[in-house]
């Protein structure tokens, strides 16, 4: 019986998601006999065409031809995996669609004439559908490796949904907000980090994206009211996951009323 063929496919990002992968060692030697590699630039030059059965994708879309190279790979793929921050959000080069990419091309690039490039980096589920997406930056590569190997079992995965708040109750962690003062995403945020920041005294950055409906007002009004400067809060917001559709809205809210004087 032949095994299921995996792709691994990148676009706009820094590799670090496939890197949480191939740091797994243990756990990809066990699903390296579960599957067969078909396509993984990042660990092997060897490629075998497609079709695929599982296509993980890490990155964002920013170039003309990443829009019909995506849509090719979803043709090859029965099942669409977008991994990290960039691949469901944008990234963190996301932030050029609040601004005039091509004043950022003029500026980097000695011959800006042969850049071909789109005005947006947007998630690869605005352009085709997607089966699953995990989130984070760098993602938690031990939730892949529950993904694909649901997948593989035919199960549905058990991913957290909850927000980073609950890590920190599970760790111990005294809250930043409550004792410091200090503005933190965490209670806004999807779990999956351990609570990194906030056990070293710092405020949650949003690294793994908006939780399970998140009250992003709510919590803007109480940095607010903690003394924190609107645009502050708009920048905390325009991060990683800065253009999922939650943190958004309320950063193009708060950007808005900014503007106005409000």
């Amino acid at each position: 019986m032949s095994k299921p063929k995996l792709g691994v496919f990148k676009f706009a990002s820094c590799d670090g998601c496939q890197l949480s992968l191939l740091s797994a060692e243990d756990q990809l030697l066990e699903l390296a006999g579960a599957v067969e590699i078909g396509y993984f630039l990042e660990a092997t030059s060897k490629i075998a065409p497609g079709p695929y059965d599982i296509a993980l994708v890490e990155g964002s879309i920013t170039t003309p031809h990443d829009v019909e190279r995506i849509q090719q790979v979803r043709r090859d793929c029965k099942f669409l995996i977008t991994i990290g921050a960039c691949a469901t959000a944008g990234g963190i080069q996301a932030l050029r669609n609040w601004a005039d990419c091509d004043e950022f091309v003029q500026a980097v690039y000695a011959s800006p004439q042969f850049i071909s490039t789109l005005a947006t980096s947007t998630a690869i589920a605005d352009h085709v559908s997607v089966d699953f997406e995990l989130r984070g930056c760098p993602i938690n590569q031990y939730q892949l490796i529950e993904v694909i190997g649901s997948l593989l079992a035919g199960r549905r995965p058990r991913t957290r949904v909850h927000s980073v708040c609950l890590e920190c109750k599970r760790r111990g962690t005294v809250c930043v907000m409550v004792a410091q003062g200090t503005a933190c995403l965490g209670p806004v945020t999807q779990a999956g980090c351990n609570a990194i920041c906030p056990s070293f005294n710092r405020g949650c950055y949003g690294c793994h994206g908006p939780a399970a409906q998140p009250n992003l007002v709510s919590i803007t009004n109480q940095f607010a009211s903690d003394g924190v400067p609107k645009e502050q809060i708009v920048r905390s917001l325009r991060s990683f996951n800065g253009y999922a559709p939650e943190f958004r809205v309320e950063g193009d809210r708060l950007d808005a009323s900014q503007e106005s004087g409000e």
